[in-house]
């Protein structure tokens, strides 16, 4: 646990009692603070106080005459499209609005580091697409290095459940724009912006506001290198930002499909393999097309910033070549689930947008494509013309019929999961992928993503008697 500093003695709020908010309240009691919690479940509720924290409905008038901050969890809107209730009042009794990465990165430096031989540092990834992957890959690579490492933020364990760091640690962080949008303390050491596309429109007020939350990592803290995806508008503004000069090292530019020149840092990957680039002359390369666990356009994109960060952190190209040969890939983001007969079947759940299935369907030569669900803000129109690959599009969800109606490829309306396994399989030939890609949240059939892709997983394993 990282114990929150700089608030022994007083009253802390903590709105949003799930896996964030309860290890705010034990490291601000860790570090000497009484937490006042909050959720409008009951079942949360009883969870906190079985751990001895108090519960304080703190949508009561003077709620917060005693409170000296208030720490929101990610999911509870804090601006856009409106700021919750408890939130509006705690902006307007003016007490301070934190989120528990705001906790961490202001607690995470202890005076033990004063005898450490190496300073630890963080990672911290963020962008629309890939930001799992490519925090889990660099965190791979360290660990295969020998390098003492954490994952932690929007994948593994809550920033603030990590133990504090050993002499020479590197933390790697996901972050959100959901979590990046409200904290106050952001500095991370490297900072990595992966790509962005339009999602959580609505949570930041549309496309300014989404790239304005993701922009915070790098404008707020100053990190020393940052690692930027430019293959879309806002990367390339972000890295001209940045940058002092064409040849300014401490931004290393990234890109998937293009080759980049120029003086300066930069990784790309073109036709599958890797390239870094330094004053104008390569000095790696490395074959990505046999790595199992990394296939299509967008995994390469992922491994150009996972092998930057991992370079800026000083190691060596073989050392990250060989690390990237063993990843095993994340569930549920382009995960091979089996293979039979020829054909190949594919988990990628997590592509619950429009341009994450684009991607996952530039990924394989042929494809039985699963899709469907509750759409975004912003429709299907990106998947005109990206369906070149696809024999068939076997379509579930509630509203199945029409999303059909939007593809511009053959489709079948199975509405379940169990059906499109099924015809999906009938239908498949050797050579075909059964692509579970869906372009669309979950939220119409099941919990979450990884939910959906469990059942896809449990349907394929079934009918294969696996």
């Amino acid at each position: 646990m990282i114990p929150t500093v700089g608030v022994a003695g007083q009253k802390v709020a903590v709105l949003g009692l799930g896996r964030s908010g309860l290890a705010s309240a034990r490291s601000l009691r860790a570090g000497g603070a009484e937490p006042v919690c909050w959720d409008d479940n009951p079942a949360a509720r009883e969870n906190a106080e079985a751990e001895g924290f108090a519960c304080r409905d703190l949508s009561r008038a003077g709620a917060f005459g005693d409170v000296a901050a208030l720490v929101v969890s990610p999911g509870i809107p804090h601006l856009y499209p409106a700021p919750n209730a408890i939130v509006a009042a705690a902006l307007a009794a003016g007490v301070p609005v934190d989120n528990d990465i705001g906790l961490f990165f202001r607690s995470f430096a202890t005076p033990d580091w004063d005898s450490f031989e190496t300073v630890p540092r963080v990672v911290a990834v963020t962008g629309s697409n890939g930001k799992s992957t490519t925090s889990a890959l660099i965190h791979h690579i360290l660990e295969a290095s020998g390098r003492p490492t954490q994952l932690a933020g929007n994948i593994g364990r809550g920033v603030l459940d990590i133990e504090p760091a050993a002499d020479g640690e590197v933390v790697v962080l996901e972050l959100s724009s959901y979590q990046t949008d409200l904290a106050r303390s952001l500095t991370p050491d490297v900072a990595v912006f992966t790509n962005l596309s339009p999602d959580h429109l609505d949570r930041h007020a549309g496309m300014g506001g989404y790239f304005a939350a993701k922009r915070r990592l790098f404008a707020e803290g100053g990190p020393d290198r940052a690692v930027i995806g430019v293959d879309e508008v806002e990367g390339r503004f972000l890295a001209n930002q940045m940058a002092e000069g064409p040849g300014d090292d401490r931004v290393i530019r990234v890109s998937s499909g293009q080759k980049l020149s120029g003086p300066g840092w930069n990784v790309f990957a073109r036709k599958g393999f890797l390239a870094e680039w330094r004053k104008g002359k390569q000095v790696a390369s490395i074959d990505l097309r046999t790595i199992l666990g990394l296939p299509g356009p967008h995994n390469h994109q992922n491994a150009c910033a996972a092998y930057a960060v991992a370079r800026s952190l000083g190691l060596a190209p073989k050392v990250i070549e060989a690390a990237l040969h063993s990843y095993p890939g994340l569930p549920h983001r382009s995960q091979v689930v089996a293979t039979a007969g020829g054909v190949t079947f594919v988990n990628d759940s997590k592509a619950t947008n429009v341009d994450s299935a684009v991607k996952a369907l530039a990924a394989f030569p042929r494809i039985r494509w699963i899709c469907g669900g509750l759409e975004k803000e912003g429709g299907l129109g990106g998947l005109k013309g990206q369906t070149g690959a696809v024999a068939r599009a076997y379509v579930i969800g509630r509203e199945a019929a029409g999303f059909a109606l939007q593809l511009d490829c053959e489709t079948e309306v199975c509405t379940t999961m169990a059906r499109a396994v099924e015809r999906a399989m009938a239908e498949a030939e050797p050579g075909d992928t059964v692509l579970l890609a869906p372009a669309a949240a979950s939220f119409d059939q099941y919990d979450n993503f990884e939910r959906r892709g469990e059942d896809f997983m449990a349907e394929v394993r079934g009918r294969l008697g696996l």
